[in-house]
């Protein structure tokens, strides 16, 4: 019979840490960054309160780390080909509906005035940039939108009907879309803005 270990110290660390990452978005993403207790993390997180302090020194150091390690999980995740513009949008669409937490959190980053800009988002943008303008003057993009305009516009788009876009609502009041149709409505919208301007 094979003798069982226990866990060595750092992967238990590891395993703490995680928990209090998964915790705190939870908590961020329900009250913000001022609305957040510590106490409330530590004990979802099954730890002691001074353990979150150990790891992250600050509420406001949890928070940003928390807030970089999803937004890199968004770059991670969502293949970008500045060609195939309507794909990026159609994941963003799904990215955005199967991550609520993400959306909630961002959406209090904005209300309480704080940036979401670090380092590898600053460098990822500058490099999607240069990919689309590239691209546009190749003619194998549509020129009559800038390249920051069109990634805007795309990620707007894609991301419009979340529940934390106060007019996010798979019903605009007219019409009722199932969760399918409107990404298809945004894959089409994106595909037609993105073809504007490019030659034949």
């Amino acid at each position: 019979m094979d003798r069982e270990f226990p866990a060595k110290p750092t992967q238990n660390a590891e395993a703490s840490r995680q928990r209090i990452l998964a915790a705190a978005l939870a908590e961020f993403s329900a009250y913000g960054l001022a609305g957040a207790r510590m106490d409330r993390i530590a004990k979802r997180a099954e730890c002691n309160k001074n353990l979150v302090y150990i790891y992250f020194e600050s509420k406001e150091s949890l928070f940003r780390t928390v807030l970089e390690n999803n937004l890199a999980r968004i770059y991670k995740d969502i293949d970008f080909q500045e060609c195939d513009l309507p794909r990026y949008a159609g994941r963003m669409f799904d990215y955005a509906m199967e991550n609520p937490d993400l959306m909630r959190l961002m959406a209090w980053c904005g209300l309480e005035g704080r940036s979401s800009n670090f380092a590898l988002r600053s460098i990822l943008y500058e490099a999607k940039l240069a990919a689309l303008s590239k691209a546009q003057e190749e003619s194998r993009l549509g020129q009559t939108f800038s390249p920051g305009f069109l990634l805007t516009a795309i990620r707007s788009l894609a991301t419009s009907w979340t529940a934390v876009n106060p007019f996010g609502s798979l019903s605009d009041g007219i019409d009722v879309f199932t969760a399918s149709e409107l990404r298809a409505h945004v894959v089409e919208a994106v595909r037609l803005l993105t073809s504007a301007g490019k030659c034949p």
